[in-house]
């Protein structure tokens, strides 16, 4: 899919028929996951440490955070630099790659707290309504 072509339901089933291929399915896996999505917005600020990116996501765990930062480096969305000190210092900083992607993250994130309320309550509605089913 080019960038001038609209996004439509068939292609999407087109592009289902050969999930390997899909580039949607393969991108959103990585980046959709609220861990890639918070390292990102946080290197968009800076490069940062390894052990700054712990104190800026306090709730990731060292090896979920190492997962994370490989697969972003894997995808070329981030790069890795190992500075000569002692101990060593690593740091972690946006690729062009991964800086193209803050502005279309940023609006996704922009839609989920305007729309978070209503989710919400859709979900509470949905809920109440299979639990009545499930009594009846």
């Amino acid at each position: 899919m080019t960038e001038d072509m609209p996004f439509t339901a068939q292609r999407y089933r087109e592009q289902r028929a050969l999930p390997d291929l899909c580039p949607i399915r393969d991108v959103l896996d990585r980046v959709g996951d609220k861990w890639s999505t918070l390292l990102i917005f946080t290197l968009a600020e800076r490069s940062h440490r390894f052990g700054e990116l712990r104190r800026a996501i306090p709730d990731i765990s060292q090896r979920m955070l190492t997962q994370t930062l490989r697969e972003l480096q894997e995808d070329g969305l981030i790069s890795r630099t190992v500075h000569p000190t002692t101990p060593p210092s690593t740091e972690y900083a946006l690729t062009d790659l991964g800086r193209s992607l803050v502005e279309p993250l940023s609006a996704l994130a922009r839609w989920a707290e305007s729309h978070h309320a209503r989710i919400q309550q859709a979900r509470a509605v949905y809920a109440a309504a299979a639990r009545l089913e499930e009594a009846s």
